[in-house]
């Protein structure tokens, strides 16, 4: 059992700080809830008796996150090639509330909208993901939001850099079209 004032991972909404323990009568049923206060002043009710059961856990120390941040480093892991079965293999990883498979579903759908974009559902999965991962972050590193957000936008560029650098063309789209040798600007 958690806390008033423990920080807490709710699987598939984020990191947050237990307000209250409070009893509720919802439909006739009278429950014990978590109220957890989440970034952006949302709060969430949870019901004390299925949190576990739900995936509510503690959030990761300093040194986990530190391995969170690993994960960003490093080159994206395989996914299928079929968007569809993509989505739903990211989907588990984001339901499963393990930290470092929210990472690597943030690393590589960054990744994929660096190389061509996403679809409408993929752009709002990986928003999803990265309010998850750095809301947690936030409370594991005691650190703002804005912080944690250029931190990760950093580390992304870095490691796409560092991955695809030879994939990434250096010629720009104007000269590919409309080529450029030089002649004819002379007067």
């Amino acid at each position: 059992m958690f806390n008033v004032g423990d920080k807490i991972v709710y699987p598939m909404h984020g990191a947050g700080v237990i307000d209250a323990i409070e009893e509720k009568n919802i439909l006739g049923e009278k429950q014990s809830y978590y109220i957890l206060k989440m970034p952006g002043e949302v709060k969430v009710m949870v019901p004390t008796a299925k949190a576990e059961e739900v995936g509510v856990r503690n959030i990761i120390d300093k040194s986990s996150a530190d391995k969170v941040i690993g994960v960003l480093e490093q080159d994206e892991t395989a996914m299928d090639k079929n968007w569809n079965k993509r989505y739903r293999d990211n989907m588990e990883k984001m339901k499963s509330g393990n930290i470092y498979e929210v990472a690597d579903v943030v690393r590589n759908l960054s990744f994929k909208q660096k190389e061509k974009g996403l679809s409408t559902g993929e752009k709002k999965m990986l928003n999803n993901a990265k309010q998850i991962m750095i809301s947690e972050l936030v409370l594991a590193e005691h650190a703002s939001q804005e912080e944690v957000e250029q931190l990760v936008e950093n580390k992304i560029n870095t490691s796409y850099k560092m991955f695809r650098a030879d994939e990434v063309g250096t010629e720009s789209v104007v000269n590919k079209f409309i080529p450029f040798d030089g002649t004819g600007t002379e007067e």
